[in-house]
């Protein structure tokens, strides 16, 4: 049997425990702790004249890379990494000019971006990694996957998209751009806080919100600005999605409002062997609003994964 046979009736056979956790059943049993040695937080490696901050955790010969999505930062990882780590080794990355990955100089764009993770992976002497990102991450994550295919051992999509910004969509984004030059980014900033949120979150979960505001906050005006610019001038992605033969999981809030269900469904059907979970009560940063169940699904796929390993 080969890898993607095996990997297709594996998640079959597993997805009847899952849904007996997702339905609010019993849940899956929880996993054998093990004590590991962190590796750290906020650590540094020097790329191309900067400084990334990253995250590292656990043990594994292929890690699992975090990209978090515009304007966060690896913060909005923490609820992932501290449930994963006793089992795989995680790593979670500021992306360039964001988080504590200071740059305030660079023109950035999704581009740039990928060839940071290349370059990254290769100061860290890691061979393959499992990408996961969320929206402008899963920008990043296919961007590498397109120029560098042979990079990645397994690719996880969260509430993102492939398409590339319509001429309409541009052009709302450079008038953002004009109008926080002229401004200034708080009212962009609080705006973008609530629209990434399920309504729901945005009562019952207040303290998550506010993390998220004052991540938000904290990047300076230029990088909110430069992030707007490299969105816009993304390139889509969708015509490599057919071509895809890594192992790849889908997730998607419900009710996201930034980057639509029905994109997310698009991607699914393109993918040959792909799966996809559609996370209820969440908007566009499910990972944060639901992370049971979102990590869940990570652990059902990255079990997978690993029991293909042992059988070839």
């Amino acid at each position: 049997m080969n890898y993607a046979t095996y990997f297709i009736k594996r998640v079959e056979l597993l997805d009847a425990s899952l849904t007996t956790f997702t339905s609010g059943k019993t849940p899956i049993n929880e996993q054998n702790k093990m004590e590991t040695i962190a590796k750290g937080t906020n650590l540094m490696a020097t790329i191309d004249n900067f400084e990334l901050s990253y995250d590292d955790f656990g043990e594994g010969d292929i890690p699992v890379i975090f990209l978090h999505g515009y304007p966060f930062s690896k913060a909005m990882w923490q609820e992932q990494l501290g449930f994963l780590k006793t089992k795989h080794r995680v790593i979670a990355c500021d992306i360039r000019g964001f988080g504590r990955s200071k740059d305030e100089e660079s023109t950035l764009s999704i581009d740039l971006f990928a060839d940071d993770l290349i370059a990254f992976m290769d100061k860290l002497t890691i061979d393959k990694a499992i990408i996961c990102g969320l929206s402008m991450g899963g920008f990043i994550a296919l961007d590498a996957l397109k120029k560098f295919p042979n990079r990645f051992d397994a690719l996880i999509l969260c509430d993102t998209q492939c398409i590339a910004d319509t001429d309409e969509v541009k052009a709302k984004r450079y008038k953002t751009i004009d109008e926080i030059t002229f401004a200034g980014a708080a009212e962009f900033s609080e705006g973008f806080v609530k629209s990434v949120f399920h309504k729901d979150s945005l009562e019952s979960k207040k303290e998550v919100v506010e993390r998220v505001r004052n991540v938000v906050f904290s990047n300076s005006q230029r990088i909110i600005t430069m992030g707007l610019t490299a969105l816009a001038g993304r390139m889509e992605t969708c015509s490599i999605l057919s071509g895809v033969t890594i192992p790849t999981l889908i997730l998607c809030g419900r009710e996201d409002e930034v980057t639509p269900l029905e994109q997310s469904e698009s991607m699914y059907a393109a993918i040959k062997g792909s799966r996809f979970h559609v996370i209820e009560h969440a908007g566009h940063v499910s990972n944060l609003e639901q992370p049971e169940e979102f990590n869940q699904h990570l652990l059902h796929f990255l079990t997978v994964l690993d029991e293909a390993r042992v059988t070839e």
